[in-house]
């Protein structure tokens, strides 16, 4: 389960400047602990639905959004499950998206590794996402600029959206980068010395 971190707090600024259309919709994958579908929620959502693997992030959802009388609803699977449907008027995502040499199926890794470019997650994601969003809607997207946001827009923009990104952030090496620089850098995706990532968020609008 991942724990609300820097990306999460940089998410929930940019959905607060979003505006979120009262009484829409919401879509919240890999939810983790459930803290942006909160924030939906706080913010007049009148339906979340936070979708995770991990039986724990959402049961941890579950509690948090109930201690707060919020209606959130969760959901446990993989996002690409909801195509079909229904539609949202607004996605948020803060997807795996650390660089790994592997991708585990399960343990704690799991909330955070996603493939040797960090987009294993994001790729799927950016094809899903016109597919799940209603006319006029919105989907918020965070990562790190390891990943390319370039390949981001590229991939939003040729599923038919408006994107751009909306908001960035650097901030210091977390737990799991520090303990991989020596391998990021091996692979060119830092430099030797580096200590510090950008994060970015993209905002993506339907027509």
């Amino acid at each position: 389960m991942y724990r609300p971190q820097e990306d999460t707090w940089l998410m929930v600024e940019a959905l607060e400047e979003a505006g979120l259309p009262r009484g829409g919709r919401v879509l919240d994958v890999c939810t983790g602990t459930g803290a942006l579908a909160v924030a939906s929620g706080l913010a007049g959502a009148r339906e979340v639905t936070a979708v995770d693997l991990s039986r724990r992030a959402l049961l941890a959802t579950w509690v948090n959004a109930r201690a707060r009388g919020l209606p959130v609803r969760v959901r446990r699977g993989d996002f690409g499950d909801l195509v079909g449907r229904g539609e949202f008027d607004v996605i948020t995502a803060n997807p795996p998206y650390v660089p790994s040499a592997g991708m585990p199926d399960r343990g704690p890794a799991r909330a955070w590794d996603a493939g040797p470019d960090g987009r294993s997650v994001l790729d799927r994601l950016c094809a899903v996402l016109p597919l799940l969003l209603a006319d006029k809607g919105t989907g918020l997207v965070v990562h790190s600029a390891l990943c390319d946001p370039d390949v981001t827009l590229r991939q939003l923009r040729g599923g038919g959206l408006k994107a751009s990104v909306v908001a960035r952030r650097t901030v210091a090496f977390g737990p799991v980068m520090r303990e991989r620089a020596g391998w990021l850098a091996r692979r060119g995706l830092i430099d030797d010395d580096q200590e510090h990532e950008e994060l970015v968020v993209i905002r993506a609008d339907a027509a």
